[in-house]
């Protein structure tokens, strides 16, 4: 996929560029987070590069063109002080995000030589072989392992492995490589590397993808991370190494965390004061505290002193508890629970100034139609913003279901000075929140076979999550419930619900579920900033008639599948058989709506089965 063009123009502004880079191409600014952050591929015309790392990023991104935004919690928890916007760049402008070429090995379609790009001499800013004048192709294949590494794939040990499997002489045999298409077939057996040394080696790349095939070589990952450069020697990983398309999903995965703002943070006034709460912090009383802001803003406060107290005991309800409570799970498990709170409370726009970020309030209308219908406590999210951070990125393995340990971090880094920001954009939106009734769904979660049902589906992703860990004693925990799987069904049905009836598409939606032992409520929410943002359309679906409504028709429209009965009565469904009654034709999302990667799915949890109808919360409203 190659990104648009750059459509930006922008006047007014003087200086001569502080680097003198050559610009490829161009990306939006939420595309350098979701699709294109650090560490990924990206192709350019017919040239492919990756991303490069943050640690030339505080020089080369211009604070005009990549301002500073700040999210406390949000920075408290990924350890940083506040987050910086990617860089939108004028026209004049020399440097925006950096990429390096990769893969390194390109192939000439005229002579059909295969070797690295600079051996090809092509003119300065030109990726052309310099004898045949014709455009070079970057590999189509890579290499990469579970730990976040990138390589160039093996051709040399490939087309010189004896039929013993090893590798031969690759690498000395004096050689040159050559890559063709014998055209028959779209098959990798149609791809043929070959060398012209004597005897004349020629194989296809039919087997590369298989999950031993590089092992069989006796090659395994050496820790390349070519987006760092330079900066970041190769060390010897040793990890099995998988063959990959350059364009293929599983080369790059980003870790993104978000949180939404929320009082006493959401107005605003407290950002100047972002470099200083970790200082602040260590005071205990007011008086200590005021001599602090004296000696750093003299008689021009940001805030007053009240307002910094009432900040610092915010930000310290939120401590954990204990040290078994200090991981990272459970400290985003305890921004969530102040999340939840808030929206439960809610807090009315007509109290605070234009600056306020979150207004969040009850409807107008009486809520008493949505009780038989288990739904309790809707409000309306007339105004809230996320940020989302760019954390890391996995290879091979989705990030949802990754330890901490296979994540790649975004820079090189020095333990001593590490990067005091991460990337990370915003969005202002509007939405919809809604709990279900704790004690019918206390009844309900009782109900005999559930348990049996939503086991099945935990067993199986936790099996997932031990396998893609390596060690079962580092994997992660799988967060399937009833509860959770239940209010993460009915959060995708809604969704496209509103797609059919209110007009947005289901990829300008997003679900955030807050389900534990004290939580059962899910935000459905604008999770674009383009023409579906915020325009009152998704709040306006919220009043008590009209989500009545539409609970209804949901839930009824999940009665039937056009893959039924194949759909509602397999026992096994999704990757790793991670979901049940869900599939492509009834309740999965685009991955841009879906927190969990569409997975932990069942729409028997709100309509039952045919065999065992009381399965359903929302039994009582549906005919078999």
């Amino acid at each position: 996929m190659t990104p648009p063009p750059a459509r930006r123009r922008r006047t007014g502004q003087s200086g001569t560029p502080a680097h003198n880079l050559p610009r490829r191409g161009a990306v939006r600014r939420a595309q350098a987070i979701t699709t294109y952050g650090v560490g990924s591929l990206i192709a350019v015309d017919q040239e492919s590069f990756v991303v490069s790392g943050l640690d030339d990023a505080e020089t080369s991104w211009r604070t005009d063109e990549s301002p500073r935004i700040h999210e406390r919690r949000l920075a408290r928890l990924l350890g940083v002080r506040y987050f910086r916007l990617p860089p939108a760049s004028d026209e004049d402008s020399k440097d925006g995000m950096r990429v390096r070429r990769f893969p390194v090995m390109h192939s000439c379609p005229e002579c059909t030589e295969l070797q690295r790009h600079r051996d090809f001499n092509p003119p300065e800013g030109r990726s052309v072989c310099g004898t045949c004048e014709v455009d070079l192709v970057p590999s189509r294949f890579v290499v990469a392992c579970e730990a976040g590494h990138l390589g160039e794939f093996p051709y040399w040990h490939w087309v010189h492995r004896s039929s013993e499997g090893g590798t031969g002489t690759a690498g000395q045999c004096g050689g040159k490589l050559k890559l063709r298409s014998s055209g028959r077939t779209a098959s990798l057996r149609s791809i043929i590397v070959s060398c012209d040394c004597a005897p004349k080696p020629e194989v296809s790349m039919e087997g590369s993808f298989r999950k031993d095939a590089l092992k069989d070589l006796g090659l395994t990952c050496r820790g390349t991370r070519p987006w760092l450069g330079t900066s970041a020697p190769a060390r010897d990983c040793g990890l099995p190494l998988r063959t990959l398309q350059r364009g293929s999903s599983a080369v790059w995965q980003p870790v993104l965390k978000s949180a939404l703002s929320i009082p006493p943070w959401s107005d605003g006034r407290s950002d100047p004061l972002a470099e200083h709460w970790e200082k602040l912090r260590k005071y205990d009383n007011r008086a200590a505290v005021e001599g602090y802001l004296d000696a750093v803003f003299g008689e021009k406060w940001p805030i007053s002193l009240d307002e910094v107290m009432t900040l610092l005991d915010a930000e310290r309800e939120e401590d954990p508890d204990n040290e078994t409570a200090s991981t990272f799970d459970h400290r985003y498990s305890a921004l969530r629970t102040k999340e939840y709170e808030r929206l439960r409370a809610g807090n009315e726009g007509s109290e605070h100034t234009r600056d306020e970020q979150f207004v969040c309030e009850p409807p107008a209308g009486d809520t008493a139609p949505l009780d038989p219908l288990g739904v309790t406590g809707p409000m309306l999210v007339k105004r809230l913003r996320e940020v989302r951070a760019l954390k890391a990125f996995t290879r091979l393995a989705d990030p949802d279901s990754s330890t901490e340990s296979q994540e790649m971090p975004l820079s090189a880094g020095d333990p001593e000075r590490p990067l005091p920001w991460l990337p990370a954009m915003q969005v202002h939106g509007e939405g919809v929140f809604l709990r279900l009734d704790e004690k019918l769904l206390g009844t309900w979660e009782k109900t005999i076979g559930l348990a049996a049902r939503v086991e099945r589906m935990r067993t199986a992703h936790q099996r997932v999550l031990e396998e893609r860990a390596g060690d079962h004693r580092r994997a992660v925990l799988s967060p399937a419930s009833p509860r959770m799987v239940l209010l993460h069904t009915l959060a995708h049905v809604l969704i496209d619900e509103w797609s059919l009836e209110a007009g947005y598409p289901a990829a300008a939606l997003r679900e955030r579920l807050y389900a534990a032992d004290d939580m059962a409520g899910v935000l459905i929410y604008t999770a674009t900033s383009d023409s579906a943002g915020s325009l009152g359309g998704l709040v306006a679906q919220g009043e008590p008639a009209p989500l009545d409504r539409t609970i209804r028709s949901a839930v009824r429209r999940a009665e039937w599948c056009s893959s039924d009965p194949l759909c509602m009565e397999t026992e096994v469904s999704g990757a790793g058989g991670t979901n049940l009654a869900a599939c492509h034709a009834c309740v999965m999302l685009p991955e841009t709506s879906c927190e969990h990667n569409n997975i932990l799915l069942d729409r028997a949890l709100l309509v039952g089965t045919p065999e065992d109808p009381g399965l359903g919360y929302f039994a009582n409203i549906v005919t078999h």
